[in-house]
């Protein structure tokens, strides 16, 4: 167990090192100048722009060669500093991401679970009831087969804009402050329910289409015929057989995490949701640097802690990964 974990441990480890050195090369080899975009936006006049170039060259700490800001960026990163947005200066990048971290997280947890949970309940029923197979597999194959952003700009146009069932944007009302109240909590549901529509039903589709398939295989296998010619009840072979067929769908969650993710990247851009979406557009606009490598840090980080969790989860779900462990000890 202990020799399955160091080796999982160490794949990560090394994942996380070379796409956070990525992370940090990508934004350097875009074209411009941040500084002087920024300089642009501040309408500098032309006697300031060399002093204020120069100022914010060593403040970013652009003037000294690459490699050495490399180095720099993992100094900082270990003691916590993401540096400061070029953007926003002088605001830490960690206290813009953190405040958009909370509504990115309130779409992508449901979002994820939720669909999850209804994909393989509703896969397992239609691979039973005929009725149901007929209604949910053309349904599931539609909404799989649909970009999040554009199920998203439809789900806008329709409830939005047509029917002003919904808001169009944003992430509560613009009279309102963030705050513990009834009135705010309301309101964030109300904004919140149509960009969740867009990753929930495109999630769900994929889920409920790989479970059926899944059900129907494992019905039909061996152990399912053998158990139903000693008599053992339907509704035990179906139990075994949903287990089973679960594992494969475990598996598929922790490589579907970073399709996930980008989709919700790009369904709060569509509804104007104030998350990382959001922010990750407004930096890549402005070539913000440390707002760009520090919201896919915790992009990258957070997928790679979530397939850490459930590898370890699988450990304790499939007994036959246990017993593979012991053999090969």
């Amino acid at each position: 167990m202990w020799r399955y974990l160091f080796r999982k441990v160490s794949i990560y480890v090394v994942t996380f090192v070379v796409a956070v050195s990525i992370d940090w090369a990508i934004p350097r080899f875009m074209p411009g100048d941040p500084i002087q975009g920024l300089l642009s936006r501040m309408q500098a006049q032309p006697q300031a722009s060399e002093e204020l170039t120069s100022f914010y060259t060593e403040a970013f700490g652009f003037d000294v060669p690459l490699w050495k800001q490399y180095l720099n960026f993992w100094a900082a990163l270990f003691q916590g500093d993401l540096g400061l947005s070029i953007t926003n200066y002088p605001i830490p990048v960690t206290e813009l991401i953190m405040g958009a971290l909370p509504y990115t997280l309130a779409l992508l947890v449901p979002a994820i679970l939720l669909s999850f949970w209804a994909g393989n309940k509703v896969g397992a029923l239609a691979a039973r009831r005929k009725t149901l197979d007929n209604t949910v597999l053309p349904m599931s194959y539609v909404l799989t087969a649909t970009p999040q952003m554009w199920l998203g700009i439809i789900l806008a146009w329709v409830f939005a804009s047509s029917l002003a069932l919904f808001p169009v944007s944003g992430a509560y009302g613009f009279a309102l402050q963030p705050e513990w109240s009834v009135e705010f909590a309301r309101s964030f549901l109300h904004h919140w329910i149509l960009p969740f529509s867009a990753l929930f039903l495109v999630a769900f589709g994929g889920w409920a289409i790989g479970m059926r398939n899944l059900i129907i295989y494992e019905l039909e296998a061996d152990y399912s015929n053998y158990l139903a010619s000693l008599g053992a009840p339907t509704r035990l072979v179906r139990k075994y057989a949903y287990r089973n067929a679960l594992l494969p769908q475990i598996t598929g969650l922790a490589l579907a995490l970073g399709a996930v993710v980008a989709g919700a990247i790009v369904v709060e851009i569509v509804f104007s949701y104030p998350g990382l979406g959001t922010l990750t557009l407004n930096a890549i606009e402005n070539r913000d640097y440390f707002l760009i490598q520090g919201i896919f840090l915790f992009l990258i980080t957070g997928v790679l802690i979530a397939n850490l969790v459930i590898d370890i989860a699988y450990v304790f779900i499939d007994p036959r990964t246990r017993v593979g462990m012991q053999g090969g000890a």
